[in-house]
């Protein structure tokens, strides 16, 4: 028989998240951010869950191709841009809206000399210090976009550092300041800039994380009262259960030992399923309904669960390893890393469904 570890993907949740972005920037509009592939759900997974997104975000061409192929009709952004005069011809081809984060990009617009003109998202490196032109260059470079042939509506774009963790205003002022008077749309905001700072929302928002449930500070407390559900729910089942006496460890490097007779239960889930290796001796996780902890090392195919909370779990016990009991982001944080990367590294050997 197959292995019981399974993950379930939630198009609902992430269209009621949108929902909850929406009614926190009720006066811009919005890009659903769809990059890593619908960080690691599946565009076509979560693509009945976007509907009410102004725009689909995301960074490559096959992406973009997929949810135009998938009937997407309003506007799709490349956040990075174009790279190859190919990549130019496939976004006039498609539709698309390109980032320009430096003149070698807008250069490769205008030599591909398209037939109807690319609108694009002029990037300015507000602080960020990754993309983008510099606050005292971005008016220069406006100027220098606009006078281009074959580049059209041209919106001002930046990007926060540190939005889910501080104020967002030493990049807002300078984004302001260089950009006094250029007209055109403005676009800024990141998930946490949309939950927590609103005088940066202007025109379009781009929400990642908040639409699959997560934190974007990667701490589930901060995001307690926004009313955000889980798009992603991993499950297992024990498949042993061990009786240890008090001295005797479990698992590679023996890192835990049992200071009493305790119950642990064995679940089919390890890092090679991408699981976080280094979750410690701790990590929450749910076995039959009740919340317990990992003990032990993570292993490539197994974990180990302390089933003093649970006295009934048996073989066959289900198991959450996050979800809608267990946060994504509780797990996370436990195991030194953020949300995002355990979306993004769940492995292709798990089993995916959609589920409502």
């Amino acid at each position: 028989m197959p292995r019981p570890i399974k993950a379930s993907i939630h198009p609902n949740a992430v269209k009621h998240n949108l929902e909850v972005v929406r009614r926190k920037v009720a006066n811009s509009r919005v890009w659903a951010v769809v990059k890593a592939n619908a960080y690691g759900h599946g565009i076509e997974r979560i693509y009945s869950g976007l509907g009410a997104a102004n725009g689909i975000a995301l960074l490559d061409l096959d992406e973009a191709v997929r949810v135009r192929e998938l009937g997407w009709k309003k506007p799709v952004l490349l956040l990075e841009g174009v790279f190859t005069n190919d990549d130019v011809k496939t976004a006039e081809e498609f539709g698309l809206t390109v980032a320009v984060h430096c003149d070698e990009q807008r250069a490769l617009i205008v030599a591909a000399k398209p037939r109807r003109p690319i609108d694009i998202y002029l990037k300015m490196n507000s602080g960020m210090n990754r993309l983008g032109f510099t606050p005292e260059n971005y008016r220069a470079a406006w100027e220098r976009a606009r006078a281009s042939e074959g580049i059209g509506c041209v919106t001002l774009m930046s990007h926060f550092a540190n939005a889910d963790e501080g104020s967002v205003d030493w990049q807002l002022n300078q984004f302001d300041e260089a950009t006094r008077d250029i007209p055109g749309e403005r676009s800024l905001s990141n998930s946490a800039a949309a939950l927590w700072h609103s005088p940066a929302h202007r025109d379009w928002v781009r929400p990642g994380i908040v639409l699959y449930g997560a934190s974007p500070s990667g701490q589930s407390r901060d995001i307690k009262d926004v009313g955000l559900r889980a798009s992603m729910t991993l499950r297992s089942e024990l498949i042993g259960v061990q009786t240890m006496r008090a001295g005797e460890t479990v698992g590679y490097a023996r890192t835990f030992r049992a200071e009493e007779e305790i119950r642990i239960g064995v679940v089919a889930c390890g890092y090679a399923d991408g699981y976080p290796r280094h979750a410690p001796t701790g990590t929450p996780i749910s076995v039959d309904g009740i919340i317990t902890r990992t003990v032990g090392r993570v292993s490539m195919d197994m974990l180990t669960v302390d089933l003093t909370p649970c006295p009934n779990a048996s073989i066959g016990s289900r198991v959450e390893l996050w979800g809608e009991q267990v946060t994504i982001d509780d797990v996370a944080s436990a195991s030194g890393t953020i949300g995002y990367e355990l979306m993004c590294a769940l492995a292709r050997r798990v089993p995916l469904s959609v589920s409502p």
